[in-house]
């Protein structure tokens, strides 16, 4: 996640610093694993603990930015006197989850600020930006994690990071934590190989003019591993199905 979001969070840093703002990214702990912040504001964000190794669980710190982003799952805006802890009324805290490459969460990224005048309006703007910024990172880790694969882009305008990692036979070996929101998606369904099709609602008829292989293994895909049924698919005889199967290196279950 570090070797992503790096190069990310100074890009992001160099968008808000101007107005106060630090950056941080957290691990799912609530340990803040990287930091940015202006050196004349560096000692006010070092007096609260927002810093390297500063620990923002909720069980810990009660409600603030990124205890409650972890703990929820979900962006949050924590304003200022929204905070548990009277010593933390002085923050505005705005964060996004980052999840892994199979859905799970990484941690939170986190701009906090400590001046006066960040009102709540400029947190709903910094909130905005702050969900792009995770989205991207999201997107980056689930990239490098299936970089040797075709990632096909399902989102939407305006939409999360839904993205699906296919093999060379269409097959799905992974989705990002919204493309399984958005169709449905288990690890028991990635396991069973859909194509990526079906996934997304395309009505595509099997043909042997395509890869044999391809076909072979969409037909097994759908018929959930039954010959006799991918057989009757493909509108061959389970025997000519073995043979073929044989052929393209497949093996029999």
């Amino acid at each position: 996640m570090l070797d992503v979001a790096r190069p990310l969070l100074d890009q992001l840093f160099q968008t808000v610093s101007a107005t106060g703002c630090a950056v941080m990214m957290s691990d799912s702990d609530g340990v803040v694993l990287e930091a940015r912040s202006l050196a004349g504001d560096r000692e006010l964000f070092d007096s609260v603990g927002l810093t390297l190794g500063g620990v923002w669980s909720e069980s810990r710190e009660g409600t603030n930015g990124i205890g409650t982003c972890l703990i929820e799952g979900r962006p949050v805006t924590i304003h200022r006197d929204e905070h548990f802890a009277s010593r933390n009324i002085g923050i505005s805290c705005m964060d996004a989850p980052v999840r892994d490459a199979k859905g799970r969460l990484l941690g939170a990224l986190d701009i906090s600020n400590c001046r006066d005048d960040h009102s709540a309006a400029m947190g709903i703007l910094v909130q905005k930006i702050v969900q792009d910024a995770a989205r991207r990172i999201e997107s980056g880790v689930f990239r490098k994690h299936f970089a040797t694969h075709r990632i096909i882009d399902a989102n939407l305008p305006g939409g999360d990071a839904a993205l699906l990692a296919v093999d060379r036979d269409d097959l799905v070996v992974g989705a990002t934590f919204a493309a399984r929101h958005r169709f449905g998606l288990t690890d028991a369904c990635l396991e069973g190989r859909r194509t990526a099709s079906d996934i997304l609602g395309r009505d595509e008829a099997i043909s042997f003019s395509d890869s044999e292989r391809a076909v072979l293994r969409q037909a097994l895909a759908q018929a959930g591993g039954n010959a006799t049924k991918a057989a009757k698919l493909l509108g061959i005889g389970r025997a000519t199905l073995y043979r073929r199967m044989d052929k393209a290196g497949l093996t029999r279950d």
